[in-house]
């Protein structure tokens, strides 16, 4: 132990002498959750519209009305003609083009039915889908009101209708932040920790000083707990320093049992860690082993659920997020601070990471070579 404790003090030393670390370690990290925690969103707000009204009457201006009045559409340009329209969209200038027919109100007041012409950029599958959404809701609210005043009804009582009175768990402000947050804070403390790790070693290796370090007796075990240790210890500050920006500026929810999550994180830092040495085993310089950590980081970003939901996902590509711990840390943390879980509900969770903690670290210990 004395022997494992004087390298863990000279690791310590190392990191504190190094400024740069030290701004890696503890200000990179409470930037990047105050960036991209405002960044990282899939809310589809500030909708550019371009409306084509052949009507010009009554209802057209209604409906048209109802596009002005509506938050989520920022920008509602009025043009003369399709084409014009179009162009728009062409030009990128708007997302939506909107047609309204000449006949508009008259039909609506002589056959009670009607159609508008709505062509939408869908580049973006997913945001055209959700503008389309959109614009049907407004144009439903719309049917209401036009139906109500057709049939001359002045009360909502008379009119048969189902009720829908939807009740939304866990984040009932809707804040995408309260989900985007959690999953930002568990990458920040993968990136860091597997970074740090995997350069840790290479970096002896090109100063020369692991050779130094091989023809003394410390052992292979004494020699990795003490490089790795300091890096765990840094996990856990970084989990706190995260936890308490998430809390206070985000003001997201912490329903679950705290220590719960650092129980949890703390073999997941075992994981991580065992991963950059093994990295740094098979790799010569921190280039190399810097591109091999983000080669696996991006994989298991996109693999992980955060930004994708992983049953949206082809079967094949569902069973190989089953081998990215990514995943299982982004529902373990969802699951604690937003819903409450216990150690019931998580107990999958937590199993899987501490087989492959042991996994990965025995492999990473066996491939590690100490020669005299």
């Amino acid at each position: 132990m004395r022997i494992i404790r004087y390298i863990i003090q000279k690791e310590f030393k190392q990191i504190f002498r190094d400024k740069g670390m030290l701004r890696l370690i503890f200000i990179l990290p409470i930037l990047q959750l105050l960036v991209l925690s405002n960044a990282a969103t899939f809310d589809v707000k500030n909708i550019k519209v371009a409306i084509v009204d052949n009507s010009h009457s009554m209802q057209s201006r209604a409906l048209i009305e109802k596009f002005q009045t509506n938050s989520y559409f920022t920008e509602t340009k009025l043009l003369n003609s399709s084409n014009e329209g179009i162009e728009y969209i062409n030009k990128g200038k708007t997302d939506a083009v909107i047609e309204i027919p000449n006949q508009f109100e008259k039909q609506l007041t002589n056959e009670n039915k009607t159609s508008i012409q709505v062509l939408i950029n869908a580049i973006d599958g997913a945001t055209a889908g959700v503008q389309n959404v959109y614009i049907a809701q407004i144009v439903q609210q719309y049917n209401q009101n036009i139906s109500l005043e057709n049939k001359n009804i002045s009360s909502e009582q008379n009119l048969s209708r189902i009720e829908v009175i939807p009740s939304f768990w866990y984040n009932n402000t809707l804040n995408y932040k309260t989900f985007m947050v959690p999953g930002i804070l568990v990458l920040l403390v993968t990136m860091l920790t597997l970074f740090l790790s995997s350069m840790n070693i290479v970096r002896e290796k090109e100063l020369g000083t692991l050779e130094q370090i091989n023809v003394t007796p410390i052992k292979k075990h004494q020699f990795i707990i003490g490089k790795l240790f300091p890096f765990w210890i840094l996990g856990l500050v970084i989990l706190t320093i995260g936890l308490s920006i998430a809390k206070l500026v985000f003001n997201v929810p912490m329903l679950g049992n705290i220590f719960l999550v650092y129980l949890f994180t703390s073999i997941y830092l075992l994981l991580i860690l065992g991963i950059g040495l093994f990295i740094s085993n098979h790799t010569e310089t921190q280039q190399q082993a810097m591109f091999i950590a983000w080669f696996f980081m991006v994989v298991f970003i996109l693999m992980s659920g955060l930004f994708t939901p992983i049953e949206s996902m082809p079967k094949w590509a569902q069973n190989i997020t089953l081998f990215n711990p990514i995943r299982y840390f982004v529902e373990f943390i969802r699951m604690v601070l937003l819903k409450g879980a216990g150690l019931q509900e998580v107990l999958l969770n937590l199993s899987v990471i501490l087989l492959f903690a042991i996994a990965i670290n025995g492999l990473a210990v066996w491939s590690y070579r100490k020669t005299n």
